[in-house]
């Protein structure tokens, strides 16, 4: 399934929104897109919904729409569909088109957005260094020849990039440009029916370390117009390879490959016409260096690469035994069920909430600071569906006067300004571990009844809890074989799940 228009409308971290859904438990259902979106920020509840309703449905929603995921914006009586193209129809055609299945949803600032380096302005930056250098020192064909290079380099990469699962505007735009969508059909078909195999090495590879090396040796060396004009001449037998391909094997013609053709005769007519014919042996010998060198390190990058992938998918299908929840519940109701006595100490929350969670901490814990972010998420993304409790272990006087201090700054915190200041305090304090900006922050120099938490600290080490940071749920201990991070994939179930209530 193509989500790219939906994901790029929403500015949805896209390798992430396919990861997520792709190793969803309930993967390719609508479960599974639901709560890629839930655990992407976008909350969302869905519903079968027969079309008379569908009248009082809000301006924008999403909906299967042939069959495929898609948001649905409407405007009067016509509707725009954002799936893996945006296309406007009809009411009656949406309607015929589509399920009784609508997702309504609620955009909120919590949206996860691309947390990657973009890597494309750094390259736009070189490119446009190169160019600057190659007209201010060689002559206009020389620069318009390397130009052209660059250029060749550009979509040769973003093809390479595509191969594994990166998809290049660029080369859409060129593919698929047309209204009619068998254009874009046939650009796939074109570099999926490429039989060359070099080192696992497809043409279109070829291609990039083609222009990479006459990029390299047309920079370098401005006597080396002989060997470019040579190696011009050479990718005539690719051209010729290409358009036979398209006209007599696949009988369809691939727009990006045209494009590059037309770069390669572009470059053969100016090298023809003003390179010299001027032989230097060395350039000659340094050419085929760089080409080889180029031709092993792409096809390095290239396993290293389809590696990547393997290991992706791999994952990705074992994260969906992993992430099921049936079976998280059933390594959860394993462990036996903890009471705990005190419940009002450093609670947060909603009292009524049917979800409880508890974190055994301790302050001066190093892995502490990660468990505090993840219920402060939590606590932050379902502020009326979950309730906490921060259960610090504390032994009392013995615990060292610094450590008394900081409790009790906590608990006057706590207990005298907001849940929200307070959290923020517990943050402040695991980001900068600074016992005067606590104190500074409490206020006061009144300390502060400690018993309930000396008591609290008892039931913990009573319960076997010493080792921090745990997690408690709804009296339960995590389980584990999972990663503390996990809960947010289950958070969503364990809320909406009736047999498991506090």
């Amino acid at each position: 399934m193509n989500f790219d228009k939906l994901i790029d409308h929403f500015r949805l971290d896209k390798q992430e929104f396919y990861f997520q859904f792709n190793s969803h438990p309930n993967y390719p259902s609508a479960l599974a897109f639901s709560d890629t979106l839930n655990f992407l920020g976008l909350k969302n509840d869905a519903y079968e919904l027969d079309k008379e309703y569908w009248d009082e449905l809000p301006s924008e929603f999403m909906a299967l729409v042939d069959n495929s995921f898609s948001l649905v914006k409407k405007k009067d009586s016509e509707f725009t569909i954002y799936s893996d193209k945006v296309k406007n129809i009809s009411k009656e055609e949406l309607y015929k088109n589509s399920g009784d299945f609508v997702l309504l949803f609620e955009k909120t600032e919590n949206v996860k957005t691309t947390t990657f380096f973009d890597f494309k302005p750094f390259i736009y930056v070189i490119f446009g260094i190169i160019l600057l250098y190659s007209f201010l020192q060689f002559t206009w064909y020389e620069s318009i020849f390397n130009l052209l290079s660059l250029l060749g380099i550009y979509i040769s990469l973003e093809l390479f990039n595509q191969k594994f699962g990166q998809e290049s505007v660029v080369v859409n735009n060129i593919c698929g440009g047309a209204s009619n969508s068998n254009t874009q059909s046939a650009c796939a078909t074109i570099f999926s029916s490429d039989k060359t195999n070099i080192l696992g090495l497809k043409l279109s590879d070829f291609s990039l370390i083609y222009f990479l090396g006459i990029t390299f040796i047309g920079l370098l060396f401005p006597s080396a117009q002989f060997a470019l004009r040579i190696i011009s001449l050479i990718s005539v037998l690719v051209i010729l390879y290409s358009l036979y391909v398209q006209a007599f094997v696949e009988k369809s013609l691939c727009r990006v490959c045209l494009f590059i053709i037309f770069i390669l005769l572009s470059q053969i007519v100016i090298s023809s016409f003003y390179f010299s014919l001027e032989v230097y042996i060395p350039i000659v010998f340094i050419g085929i260096i760089a080409f080889i060198s180029l031709f092993f390190t792409i096809a390095f990058l290239n396993n290293l690469m389809n590696q990547k992938e393997e290991l992706k998918k791999s994952n990705a299908k074992n994260l969906r035994f992993k992430r099921n929840y049936d079976l998280f519940k059933r390594e959860l109701l394993s462990n036996e069920k903890i009471d705990f006595s005190d419940k009002n100490t450093f609670f947060l929350g909603n009292k009524d909430a049917k979800l409880h969670i508890s974190v055994v901490s301790n302050p001066y814990c190093g892995f502490c600071k990660n468990a505090h972010k993840i219920l402060e998420d939590l606590l932050a993304k379902y502020p009326d569906e979950i309730s906490a409790q921060i259960r610090f272990n504390y032994s009392g006087e013995s615990a060292g006067e610094k450590y008394t201090q900081l409790i009790s700054d906590f608990l006057s915190i706590y207990l005298n300004k907001s849940q929200h200041e307070f959290l923020n305090t517990v943050d402040i304090w695991f980001e900068n571990r600074n016992e005067d900006e606590i104190k500074k922050k409490s206020g006061t120099n009144q300390p502060q009844n400690l018993t309930n938490i000396i008591q609290m600290t008892s039931e913990n080490s009573s319960a076997g809890l010493t080792f921090t940071p745990v997690f408690i749920l709804n009296g339960y201990q995590f389980p584990d074989k999972y990663d503390r991070e996990d809960i947010h994939y289950f958070i969503n179930e364990l809320i909406e799940d009736e047999d498991f209530s506090a």
